[in-house]
């Protein structure tokens, strides 16, 4: 297993400004892009009256009810261990489970199983650390691309992908000092078609800029892949000390943005805030300022100590205030039901 650790995170000057990184684990074992466990549901209508094998339909997943209900913990989704307990801490069950791939690592099957067993979606952020955007564009890496798409349609169950993330910010190897946009558009839309070409329409494509805020001159529409490449929009952003923590001031520029080329759903695909006497608050802004916008889908609390201590239970009375949040029955449904 090759672990790949990687925290960032771009802000406004302050205590946390510049760059930070995280990743985490994916996994190729002899199971990757097995069929479902025993103990997991299968994809509804999975297979013809002939018994031909048909894509898990994401539709159902694309724009749910209710909200998705997200964390990012230590060894999942490879080990489910973190998720119970993040689930026993906040009292409700994670149905968005996130981890970080590099390029070249294998499809983690077991993983991806593992939280669909428990009711979650699983969503890759895939990092191509040491493969040039205009290399993967050019289909250097197609023998590899073709791999791991297959292996996701074998398992056939529905996965989120967000590839190169933070494009927009300067801090990424795939970012603005060492990509173009026009790379990037070429690179994301040439393995969307690959995945389409191996039938592996079982993913939800997650387009994941950072927030501008510590980028206000990078425009965001040279990088949209466009409509027909995306699924959701997934903004990173976090609630940092040294800066307003009103939603609208982390997250509201950056959104107007995006709304001026795509009307796409919105997911805070990677979202937290720092420890302190604020972080009470910003958890209500957080909860708050989703529950009001009918086109976000949802966040991905990141509960790691990385730079800062983002874990919920670093701060008592705040996990207490995030709990009592998250009883709220907008927040988080089994996947496996949607409607």
């Amino acid at each position: 297993m090759r672990l790949t650790k990687r925290f960032r995170i771009g802000t406004a000057a302050g205590v946390l400004a510049g760059v930070l990184a995280l990743s985490g684990c994916s996994l190729l074992g002899a199971d990757s892009g097995d069929s479902p466990a025993s103990g997991g549901t299968a994809a509804p209508h999975a297979t013809t009256g002939a018994g031909q094998d048909v894509p898990y339909d994401v539709t159902p997943l694309l724009k749910p009810a209710k909200k998705y209900f997200g964390a990012s913990v230590p060894g999942a989704p490879i080990s489910m261990k973190n998720v119970d307990a993040y689930t026993r801490m906040t009292g409700k069950q994670p149905n968005l489970v996130e981890y970080y791939a590099g390029w070249g690592d294998g499809f983690d099957a077991t993983g991806v199983r593992n939280a669909w067993a428990e009711g979650a979606l699983t969503l890759m952020s895939w990092e191509p650390f040491d493969t040039p955007l205009a290399d993967i564009a050019a289909g250097e890496s197609d023998a590899y691309i073709k791999k791991y798409a297959t292996a996701v349609r074998k398992l056939n169950l529905p996965v989120v992908i967000d590839f190169a993330d933070e494009f927009n910010g300067h801090w990424e190897k795939w970012g603005t000092k060492d990509a173009t946009p026009t790379q990037y558009v070429a690179a994301w839309r040439h393995i969307h078609q690959t995945f389409v070409d191996a039938g592996a329409t079982n993913v939800i494509w997650a387009w994941s800029p950072n927030i501008v805020n510590p980028v206000p001159d990078v425009k965001l529409k040279p990088y949209y892949p466009g409509d027909a490449y995306v699924d959701w929009v997934g903004l990173i952003g976090y609630f940092t000390a040294g800066e307003d923590n009103s939603f609208d001031s982390v997250f509201g520029t950056t959104r107007d943005r995006v709304r001026t080329f795509t009307k796409k759903p919105i997911l805070l695909l990677e979202t937290g805030a720092v420890p302190g006497e604020r972080r009470r608050a910003d958890i209500r802004n957080l909860f708050a300022g989703v529950a009001a916008d009918d086109d976000m889908l949802g966040f991905i609390w990141f509960n790691h100590k990385k730079r800062a201590d983002w874990r919920l239970e670093a701060s008592p009375l705040a996990l207490k205030e995030f709990k009592r949040l998250a009883a709220d029955d907008r927040f988080g449904f089994d996947v496996r039901k949607p409607s």
